[in-house]
């Protein structure tokens, strides 16, 4: 069922200049951070793992000010950081089926991917922030604090599982 997804996906996202995480895991060489991002409608999450890609950091929460600003916001970070790919949660439907948000998550993803000069790949993200406000409640960290940094705790879920994913 995923390699039947991920070929249909392949034939779609390389229109966009865009590749599947199972490329992404081909093509990637150790000693290059990756950055993940939860995108939201009004926060977007960022995390960012070590360049050994084992370890995704929360990093950051940026604010949803349009895709000119996020793309610039994005561009200071790859520099600053030398990211050599980029993981964007994808929030499929809990069926696996792309619904609406997928579909905009798709077309954000492809506009990052035709502005800045590095691997953009999605990532299935289904259930990534319940996963990140529940493992922080497992540390003993309050709520407001929870809540505050949600959407970075978030993107190092995504990130965190993409990485799993590339290295085995």
């Amino acid at each position: 069922m995923v390699k039947k997804i991920s070929r249909k996906l392949s034939l779609k996202l390389k229109l966009y200049n865009m590749i599947t995480i199972d490329e992404l895991k081909k093509k990637q060489t150790t000693k290059t951070r990756l950055i993940g991002l939860d995108l939201g409608s009004k926060r977007i999450g960022v995390a960012i793992s070590d360049e050994n890609q084992k370890i995704a950091t929360p990093f950051k929460t940026l604010q949803n000010n349009g895709l000119k600003n996020l793309i610039s916001d994005l561009s200071v970070i790859i520099d600053e950081n030398k990211i050599g790919g980029i993981i964007i949660g994808n929030p499929l439907n809990m069926d696996g089926s792309f619904g609406k948000a997928s579909q905009s998550v798709t077309d954000i993803s492809k506009n990052i991917s035709k502005s800045v000069n590095i691997n953009v790949s999605l990532w299935d993200e289904r259930l990534s922030t319940v996963g990140a406000f529940n493992l922080s409640s497992q540390l003993d960290i309050n709520v407001s604090k929870r809540e505050k940094k949600i959407d970075q705790n978030a993107a190092a879920f995504i990130l965190q599982g993409a990485l799993d994913f590339l290295n085995n």
